[in-house]
């Protein structure tokens, strides 16, 4: 029998950057959408163009190459012809393959939230979706609070979704926008609307308030739905919404969905997972959930006792699926062979190979678990794992030697008397047998002029690192209150475009911020085929 194609949408920077305490740059947009690119899902959803200044920028170039870029919006506002209506020309003059609207599908949000008369509604639906389609865009209409409004009104809530699916929509998608919603209730509404609109058209939509956003995926899935919607690790206002890691898990590795489905995501792209969620968290400056599914650091960790006795008889005792296949590790073993597997995935990825029989493989494995107990993560910091394990293989030469470097900051009146603070950087270097001194200042911070001290004067390696800037700066404090242990990550661009992110560990802010300086102008170097 023919696998059934399920289609796969992340919000994760539209609905997902709702998320309290989560802010995404343009250039972290454009990251996570290559990002989500490469992983194989259908679709991403940017953002809202027209609502703010940074989804309008991130709307001037299509970020993705195979999944479909799509443009968040409303359908036009009553007493508005669709011509003349500013939201629509803005998804319309965006740089999208597809336009999903919002339209509210309760009455009672339709009477009380738009105060319009509930064929206003239906019509802003139906021409909407045909001046998109009229565009030569795919369209998608999410029927906002679709399950508490077929529990009210199924009439009304089934004729908005009708109306979209006439008009010519690609997929009508059903939204469980309060989270509520239980899993019997969920396949029984799925069920009846797919009497009226084909599985194939249909998506889910899930918040995750009753901690049933994936079980009421998974449930719309059984009740004919053939795309899903949501982010990486769960983000989302309030609850968060469908986790799209756990669901990719899932469909991927579980027979029930493995053998009567298919994703676009393939079986190379599944041992990226793991690595996936923890660079999205480390961009985000979040912890990683260590108990997350299928990708927490601890969701195959087995502490000693009985439990870990079998493991280490057969793994199959206490994991329902083998952790490499998500790109993930097992905790106990007898050997570390299972880790070497890993590893070794990871260092190709990165452009280093090593056999699984090579002894430095091991060396580098041992390097990284110590490195980890210090505070390291390296899943976020590709450049710093690339030159820990070349440094182990011998192949990073010495460009230069710091002997010593001092920070100082001031906090004083300028000479217009306005209350200032100024940062001073003074760094000692060797460079082959010279020894180099170089100072900064300014007010833009201490790590500031220790990166332009550092970056003022290498020698003859100056050239190569002329067009090295800082990009972006991240703090971590973990373990502690104020002495604690704090993880800096440093992600640094040259003239070519080219990003790379590096990451540094110390009870010293400062201290942590140089390590990973030198390691950016360290991998540079190597970048440039600069020779010791």
């Amino acid at each position: 029998m023919t696998a059934a194609r399920i289609h796969l949408f992340d919000t994760t920077l539209r609905d997902g950057a709702q998320t309290t305490g989560v802010d995404f740059s343009l250039d972290d947009k454009r990251a996570v959408a290559v990002m989500l690119d490469k992983l194989g899902i259908d679709y991403v959803e940017g953002g809202y163009p027209g609502a703010n200044p940074l989804d309008t920028a991130f709307f001037a170039e299509k970020p993705t190459r195979n999944a479909k870029f799509a443009a968040f919006g409303m359908t036009k506002r009553a007493g508005r012809s669709a011509a003349n209506d500013p939201g629509l020309k803005a998804l319309l003059d965006a740089k999208a393959d597809a336009i999903v609207f919002v339209a509210k599908s309760w009455d009672y949000h339709v009477h009380v939230a738009l105060e319009i008369p509930l064929e206003d509604n239906l019509a802003g639906i139906r021409e909407s979706v045909e001046a998109a389609k009229a565009a030569g865009r795919e369209v998608m209409l999410d029927c906002e609070h679709f399950f508490d409004g077929y529990k009210a009104n199924p009439d009304y809530a089934l004729s908005c979704a009708r109306t979209a699916y006439e008009a010519g929509a690609r997929w009508v998608v059903l939204c469980d926008t309060n989270g509520g919603t239980l899993p019997d209730e969920i396949s029984a509404i799925v069920a009846a609307v797919a009497k009226v609109i084909p599985g194939g058209h249909l998506g889910i939509h899930a918040h995750d308030d009753c901690g049933c956003a994936v079980a009421n995926s998974l449930a719309a899935v059984e009740a004919g739905v053939r795309q899903i919607q949501g982010t990486l690790n769960g983000l989302g206002e309030r609850c968060g919404n469908a986790n799209l890691v756990t669901l990719i898990g899932t469909l991927k590795l579980k027979p029930r969905y493995r053998e009567r489905f298919e994703i676009g995501v393939g079986e190379a792209q599944l041992g990226e997972l793991s690595h996936v969620s923890r660079a999205l968290d480390e961009m985000l400056n979040r912890a990683p959930n260590r108990h997350a599914p299928f990708v927490g650091a601890s969701a195959f960790a087995t502490k000693a006792g009985i439990h870990a006795s079998a493991v280490l008889k057969d793994p199959r005792t206490y994991e329902h699926v083998p952790p490499e296949a998500v790109g993930n590790l097992r905790k106990v073993l007898i050997s570390d062979q299972g880790g070497k597997s890993n590893l070794a995935a990871e260092l190709e990825r990165i452009g280093v190979t090593l056999g699984r029989d090579d002894p430095r493989l091991g060396r580098v494995l041992e390097e990284v678990k110590e490195k980890e107990a210090q505070g390291y993560a390296f899943e976020g910091a590709d450049a710093s794992f690339y030159l820990l394990a070349k440094r182990i293989m011998g192949e990073v030469p010495t460009y230069f030697e710091v002997e010593r470097f001092k920070v100082n900051v001031e906090r004083r009146y300028n000479a217009i008397g306005e209350l200032v603070t100024f940062s001073e950087a003074i760094v000692k270097v060797k460079v082959g047998g010279e020894t180099l001194i170089s100072a900064a200042e300014g007010s833009a911070g201490p790590v500031n002029a220790l990166d332009v001290a550092l970056r003022k004067d290498l020698g003859h390696y100056q050239s190569l690192i002329e067009g090295l800037h800082l990009v972006d700066y991240k703090v971590r404090i973990f373990q502690g209150g104020t002495d604690a242990v704090t993880r800096v990550l440093i992600e640094s661009a040259d003239e070519t475009g080219e990003r790379w992110t590096t990451v540094g560990v110390s009870a010293n802010i400062i201290d942590a911020s140089f390590q990973a300086l030198v390691d950016s102008i360290t991998y540079k170097l190597m970048r440039a085929g600069a020779t010791g």
